[in-house]
C-alpha cells in the first residue's frame, strides 16, 4: 500500500502529462478548448481521475467527452511511457463543473448586492416608527 504523499505527488506528474498529451496523442483541433484542472490518484496507485473543463458549448463538450472515452487507452499508454512506476494507473475522465458553478455563484452574489442597495435606498430618510430602542427595559428604583 503506498502512502497519501507518493500518490499526491503522483497525481501532480499525471495531470502535467495528461495535459501534454491531449495535444500529442489526440489529434483533433477540438481537443484545444480543453484545459486539464485535475487530477487524483487513488493510494493504492491503481485508478487515476482526470478533471478537464471544455470551454464552448454543451454540444462540444458531449463530443469531447466522447473523444476522451474513446481514446482513453491511447493515453494510458502515454501515460505509462512518462511514469516509471510498475504498473499504469486506469484512467477516468470527469467534466469539471467547478468553473460553471462558480460563474453561478457569482451571479447570485451580484444579484444580493443589487438587492441590498434597492434596500438601502429604501431606508434613506426614514425613521422607526416607535423608539430607537424597541426593548423593554427595567426601571431604576427611586425609593
Amino acid at each position: 500500500m503506498a502512502d497519501s504523499a507518493r500518490a499526491a505527488r503522483l497525481a501532480q506528474r499525471v495531470k502535467v502529462l495528461m495535459a501534454q498529451s491531449l495535444r500529442t496523442v489526440i489529434k483533433d483541433e477540438r481537443i484545444d478548448n480543453v484545459t486539464v484542472t485535475d487530477a487524483r490518484v487513488t493510494n493504492d496507485l491503481q485508478h487515476a481521475t482526470v478533471y478537464y473543463t471544455v470551454f464552448g458549448e454543451a454540444e462540444l463538450k458531449a463530443e469531447i467527452a466522447q473523444i476522451l472515452a474513446k481514446r482513453t487507452g491511447a493515453l494510458r499508454k502515454e501515460l505509462g511511457r512518462n511514469l516509471t512506476i510498475r504498473l499504469t494507473p486506469t484512467l477516468e475522465f470527469v467534466a469539471d463543473e467547478i468553473p460553471e458553478n462558480a460563474s453561478h455563484l457569482d451571479e447570485l452574489l451580484a444579484k444580493a448586492r443589487e438587492k441590498d442597495a434597492e434596500v438601502a435606498a429604501l431606508r434613506e430618510g426614514k425613521v422607526h416608527a416607535g423608539d430607537q430602542d424597541p426593548y423593554k427595559k427595567d426601571e431604576p428604583d427611586e425609593d
